[in-house]
C-alpha cells in the first residue's frame, strides 16, 4: 500500500512540474509576443491566448512596447533558468525508479525542490507584472483587468466549472 501511495506521489508531482514549467515559460514567451518581441532563443514561437496575451488589445503606443519589451527581455534569463531547474528535477524524479531504495527520499527532495522553484517562479512572474502594470495608462490598467476577468471566466467555463458570476 505504501509503495502505490509513493507512485501516486511520484506521479502527481511529475504532473504538477510539468505544468508549473510550461505555464512560466508559456507567459513568459506571451509576454515578449504582446510586446511586439519575439522571445529571445525562440525565433517565430507564439503562444496565442497566454495571460500576456491580453496586452496586444490595449493599444500601445511605442514607448510603451518598447519599455514592455525590456522589461521581458531582462526577465528572460531568469525565467529561463528556473524553467530548465524545474525540468532537471522533473527528469530526477522521473528516471528514478519506485523500487529505488532511497526513492522516498528523492521524492521528498524533489517536492520540496518543487515547492521552491515554484515559488520562485511565481515571486518572478508577479514582479514582470507589476513592471508592466506601471507602463499602462490607468484607462489601459482597467481594461486590462477587465480583460483579464473576461479571459478568467471563459477559461473556467470552457474546463467546465462554473462561470463566474455576472
Amino acid at each position: 500500500m505504501k509503495s502505490i501511495r509513493n507512485l501516486l506521489t511520484a506521479t502527481l508531482l511529475t504532473a504538477g512540474v510539468l505544468l508549473t514549467a510550461a505555464t512560466g515559460v508559456s507567459a513568459a514567451s506571451a509576454a515578449d509576443a504582446a510586446a511586439g518581441a519575439p522571445p529571445p532563443g525562440n525565433p517565430g514561437r507564439h503562444h496565442h491566448g497566454g495571460p500576456w496575451h491580453l496586452l496586444s488589445k490595449l493599444d500601445l503606443n511605442a514607448s510603451q512596447k518598447q519599455q514592455i519589451k525590456s522589461i521581458m527581455t531582462a526577465a528572460h534569463p531568469q525565467m529561463e533558468s528556473l524553467h530548465e531547474r524545474m525540468h532537471a528535477n522533473m527528469l530526477k524524479l522521473q528516471q528514478t525508479k519506485p523500487t529505488d531504495p532511497n526513492y522516498t527520499s528523492i521524492v521528498s527532495q524533489a517536492s520540496q525542490t518543487h515547492g521552491s522553484l515554484s515559488a520562485q517562479m511565481l515571486t518572478q512572474h508577479a514582479e514582470v507584472r507589476a513592471q508592466v502594470f506601471k507602463v499602462l495608462t490607468p484607462a489601459q490598467q482597467t481594461q486590462l483587468a477587465t480583460l483579464e476577468a473576461e479571459r478568467q471566466a471563459h477559461k473556467h467555463g470552457a474546463r467546465g466549472g462554473a462561470p463566474a458570476a455576472e
